[in-house]
Parts: C-alpha cells; sequence; structure tokens
C-alpha cells in the first residue's frame, strides 16, 4: 500500500465500508481524541473512478469526526491515508475488518517511547513506517516528542495540552519550554495555547522560508527550523520584509522592462479578486497586480484590467495609461530613510516631547512597539552608508553613547534591545533609580528616537511640529543622484539646483550629463557656481512634489496628518474674567521654557 495524506475534501465513504454508508456513526469515544490529537491511524482508502479522489474502506468515524472538527476550527490537517488498489471489494471488506479488530495504540507518547528504542536499535523512520503501516512524516512527528521536556510530555500523555501545542512547543529550545511551563504554573499568567505558541516564539510573526523571493542564503538574520521537518522560519519579521520588498520591487522592474506598461502593488493583506477584474493581453494594456500577504506570500497575476476598463474596451475605448510614481521604490526608501534620521535626532535633544511619544506609543501601538530598534538598512547598501555616513546619525550617536554611560552600558550598542533578554531588568532599574529626573528623560529620549517608525506619518509631523530643518543636518550625495533614473525628474531637478535657464539649455542632454551637472553645483567645480543647502521638495518638512503624477510617499502622509495641525477657532466669550486673563498671561510665561507647550 501506498501511504500518503490526503486533503479531506477528495474523500468520501466507500459502499464497501463495514460501517455502512448511511448509518451516523456513534463518534462518542473518538471526537475527543481527534479534538486533541487529530488522526492518528491511517485510513484505508481507493481510488474512486479520478486520480485525485478517494473512497474510504476503513475509517469512516475518523473521516466523520474529522468532519466535525473542520467545521469547528475552520479546516483540519490532510488526513493520513493507506491507498489499496482500485476495484477489488473482497479485499477492501476484509481489509475494513482487520483494521477495525486491531488498532494501533493511540498513546502518542507511548508511541514515541517504543520507536525510540527502534532509532536506538538502528531503525529509520522509514523502516518504522512501513512496521506500523504509518506515513514517514506520522514517525518524524512523533519522534519530535524526544525533543519535549519530560514535564511537557506527560501533560500531553494525559490530555492536559493538545497535539497543536505540543507539535508548536518542539520548535521552542529548552529555555523557552522552561518558560512556557513557568507560564502555565502561575495562577496570574495565560500560557499561549495551539496556534498561539507559534506566534510567541517567533514574536508573533510567523514568516516561512519558502515564501522568500530572494535567495534564503543572502538573509542574516536567525531562522528557526521546525523539528518536524515540515517548515523553517524567519526569526527577524522586519529583516525578511526589507529584503521581500526590494525583490518585489525588482520583479516589478522586470515586469516593465518586459513590455507591461502598469503593474499595481497592492498594500500587504490586500486580496486580488479575480472576480472583480477580467483578463486581458499585454498589447491591449492588460497590467499585472501583485499582492503581498501578511505571511510573506507574493503573488502576481498578469494579464488583467477592472471590469470598468473591460466595458470601455468592448466600446472601442482603450485602458489608461498608468501614470508612473514620481519615485522609484530606492528612491523613496532613500527620502524616508533620511528624513526619518532627521526627525529622531531632533527627538533626542526633546526630552519633553518623547515622554510624550512614549506614552502615546504605550497607549496606541505601532509596528515598532514591542519594543524594537528601528532598522536604518536600506534595499542597497549604498543607502545604508548614506544614512550610516549623515550629521544625524552622528548627532543621534553622540546622545546615545552619553545615555549608555549614564546606564553603565556598552556604549556600542543599541539603547534598546528588544526581546533578547541580554540585560537585566532590576539592575538596570536600580541604577534609573540612582539618576535624577533629566537625566532619564534624556535616557527617554534616546529609546523613543530608537523606536521611531521610518515612513510613517508621525515623522511627517514631528517633522514640521518640530521644525526640522534637512539643509542643516543633510547634503546631496552621489547615493541620491544615482537613484534619480527618472527624466523628468532629473530636469525638476536639474531646474532646481543650477536654475530654469541650464536646465532649458541641457533639455536635450542625456540623464548622465544633467546629473554630472547637478554634482557640479553642489561641489562648486567645473566653473559652477555652488549650491549650498540644497534640498530636494520630497524630503523638506513639509514636503511637495515636482508633478502630479503622485507616488510620493512623504506627501501623501503628510496631506493625511496636516488637517490635525490646523488652529481650531477661538470661542468667544460674553464677558472676559480678569482673574482669568491673569492665569493665561502666567501660563503664556510658562510655555517660553516649555518645548511641548511651544509646539502645541
Amino acid at each position: 500500500m501506498e501511504l500518503k495524506h490526503i486533503d479531506i475534501a477528495c474523500l468520501s465513504v466507500s459502499p464497501a465500508n463495514m460501517r455502512g454508508v448511511k448509518k451516523a456513526p456513534d463518534l462518542t469515544n473518538i471526537l475527543p481524541s481527534v479534538r486533541a490529537r487529530g488522526v492518528l491511524v491511517p485510513l484505508i482508502v481507493r481510488q474512486n473512478g479520478s486520480p485525485t479522489t478517494y473512497e474510504i474502506v476503513a475509517g469512516k468515524r475518523r473521516y466523520h469526526a474529522s468532519l466535525i472538527v473542520a467545521q469547528e476550527e475552520g479546516s483540519v490537517e490532510p488526513l493520513p491515508c493507506a491507498i489499496m488498489e482500485a476495484g477489488d471489494d473482497a479485499a477492501a471488506l476484509e481489509a475494513s475488518l482487520i483494521e477495525n479488530i486491531a488498532r494501533l495504540d493511540p498513546d502518542e507518547v507511548t508511541r514515541w517511547e517504543t520507536f525510540t528504542r527502534l532509532v536506538k536499535e538502528g531503525r529509520s523512520p522509514e523502516d518504522i513506517s512501513l512496521t506500523f503501516g504509518l506515513t514517514a512524516l506520522q514517525v518524524k512527528r512523533t519522534l519530535a516528542l524526544g525533543n519535549l521536556l519530560p514535564r511537557i510530555r506527560n501533560l500531553y500523555r494525559s490530555d492536559t495540552i493538545d497535539a497543536v501545542t505540543v507539535r508548536h512547543l518542539t520548535l521552542a529550545s529548552k529555555a523557552r519550554q522552561r518558560e512556557w511551563l513557568a507560564l502555565l504554573d502561575d495562577e496570574d499568567a495565560c500560557p499561549p495555547m495551539g496556534h498561539h505558541v507559534k506566534s510567541w516564539l517567533l514574536g508573533g510573526s510567523a514568516i516561512a522560508t519558502d515564501k522568500a523571493l530572494f535567495d534564503p542564503a543572502d538573509y542574516k538574520g536567525g531562522i528557526v527550523a521546525d523539528l518536524f521537518g515540515d517548515h523553517s522560519y524567519f526569526a527577524e519579521a522586519d529583516l525578511f520584509w526589507q529584503m521581500q520588498e526590494a525583490a518585489v520591487a525588482e520583479k516589478v522592474e522586470a515586469l516593465r522592462d518586459a513590455g507591461w506598461q502598469d503593474v499595481a502593488v497592492m498594500a500587504r493583506g490586500e486580496a486580488f479578486h479575480a472576480w472583480e477584474h477580467e483578463r486581458c493581453p499585454k498589447a491591449k494594456g492588460g497590467r499585472v497586480y501583485v499582492s503581498i500577504g501578511h505571511g510573506g506570500d507574493v503573488s502576481f497575476h498578469e494579464g488583467y484590467v477592472t471590469l470598468k476598463e473591460a466595458r470601455r474596451l468592448e466600446q472601442g475605448g482603450s485602458v489608461e495609461k498608468a501614470v508612473r510614481p514620481e519615485l522609484s521604490a530606492p528612491l523613496a526608501s532613500y527620502v524616508d530613510l533620511h528624513r526619518h534620521a532627521a526627525v529622531r535626532a531632533k527627538v533626542g535633544t526633546a526630552p519633553a516631547i518623547a515622554l510624550r511619544l512614549m506614552v502615546a506609543h504605550a497607549i496606541a501601538g505601532s509596528s515598532l512597539w514591542r519594543v524594537d530598534v528601528a532598522s536604518q538598512r536600506g534595499p542597497s547598501d549604498a543607502i545604508t552608508e548614506s544614512v550610516e555616513n549623515c550629521a544625524s546619525e552622528a548627532d543621534f550617536d553622540r546622545e546615545r553613547r552619553i545615555a549608555l554611560d549614564l546606564l553603565g552600558l556598552d556604549p556600542d550598542t543599541p539603547a534598546v534591545t528588544g526581546h533578547g533578554y541580554d540585560r537585566e531588568l532590576i539592575p538596570l532599574y536600580l541604577r534609573l533609580l540612582e539618576l535624577d529626573d533629566a537625566m532619564v528623560l534624556g535616557i527617554l529620549a534616546i529609546v523613543m528616537g530608537e523606536t521611531l517608525e521610518a515612513g510613517s506619518a508621525l515623522i511627517e509631523l514631528l517633522g514640521v511640529q518640530m521644525e526640522v530643518d534637512m539643509g542643516s543636518c543633510w547634503q546631496a550625495d552621489d547615493a541620491l543622484l544615482d537613484l534619480i533614473r527618472d527624466r523628468e525628474m532629473m530636469g525638476h531637478v536639474l531646474a532646481d539646483v543650477a536654475g530654469k535657464d541650464v536646465a532649458s539649455g541641457n533639455g536635450g542632454a542625456t540623464a548622465k550629463v544633467q546629473r554630472q551637472i547637478v554634482r557640479d553645483c553642489l561641489a562648486g567645480s567645473n566653473g559652477r557656481e555652488q549650491r549650498i543647502g540644497w534640498v530636494p521638495r520630497w524630503m523638506t518638512f513639509p514636503p511637495s512634489a515636482y508633478t502630479e503624477r503622485g507616488g510620493v510617499g512623504s506627501v501623501e502622509r503628510w496631506e493625511a496628518v496636516a488637517p490635525l495641525l490646523e488652529p481650531q477657532e477661538d470661542v468667544e466669550t460674553e464677558q472676559a474674567d480678569p482673574e482669568a486673563e491673569d492665569a493665561s498671561e502666567e501660563r503664556e510665561v510658562v510655555a517660553e521654557d516649555d518645548p511641548v507647550q511651544q509646539a502645541a
């Protein structure tokens, strides 16, 4: 017999089953076991006329119990099945009788003890699977129980914890297993169970390595391997998404070079619905939709237009040509990271604002508030090096080293350690008690700066509110100029730096020639007058665009938050209160020394 796992939707009960087809089976004594451990003993099946569908010769009760579990939980894992040769009803009935009379011990821990002895005697998982009529995957899953602490195995044997919890705990190191047991013993704590164990182990993200568009060998973060041998996961979700988004950007450029006039990258988590679109070839204006799931999966849907556009084509019209965004993905990353560096450097010198930011983050949360250090790595080494060497990063690093020195910590490490647990909480707390409020607030400002999210609307608001001047902390470099590959954009930059007359006179020149003129103006070389303090419109606070094409992330984020800063109309009172006026004047005097009041 061939052993394999088969989706429950491909199974049905055979007329040859000894328990019959129409009679509802009694699941009283089997349903709790299937809920807790899943189906352990393979069903005996055979093909029923189709290469993908099978009829159950033996295992009707396990099948019906699995159907109930699927309805309760929304899904169920494929069921282990032993596939017989089709057509022999007598052999099928005989197999059904034998299977229902003699059953394998369903206690998986007892199986583990038996299988472990066989492995020590030199048997392989494949040998064991043939002996006991199991799939090799089932044997490996059972053997993986040996990676658990004895107490966890005993909890599983006594049905205190279920199979899903146990299987995810095999991902954990012995230290993490002890942490989980400590949560179980704590009356005030609630240990993660079932699929939540994986989220607890992986910091909330479970992204399988087979979802990567890039070569996993280039990933420098940690990888957690599934001890069942089924999966492995990226341990650092932020690093994965940086590399995945860079790979998506490369794929998008390749599709455009291949002749697709439009490639629409959908927001992360947004689903592509085929019923809302119609097929359309590339030559008639069909586009590619790129959908990105929260689990890291990326799908490319080639040759589609919306239903509205399809009707227009039927009437002899055409699909509107997509407007290419003003900024490419790498250039947008460059802009966001430099502006982020400038804002957090300013936050590092404003403890009062940082305190309020920390409270807001604690209440509302953000994608970084776990707590993590904001990554300053761009999609290319040139962008990363540019940010690392900018003046804002040097200013922030100076303040960070002062804070770490006050805490007695290594000045070459981040102030925030995230989930590493490599700094003792109580000694650090006692050290903070020895510092005065001003010192603690200074440390708090550094922590807040390290956990500000790059490319967020909050950066736009803070940059304007704190009057960040990019011209005083940033200057254009080759990394920026090399990223401007759009001919129209280079023309606008040339007019910005060298003036409209120079831009007009060199309008027909190549982008390479225009880029060199910009370099000469910024450096004051080759007879060009030096342009000092130039900042492209996308990087100023508030930002603006050069064209109406859209696609400038900083501008879109600013437009979303700008209304929040508009002053509200004062409500006039019928009679002025002298005491209130005196109090108001007193508050104004205090506000002159309060950066938070000034910002408000």
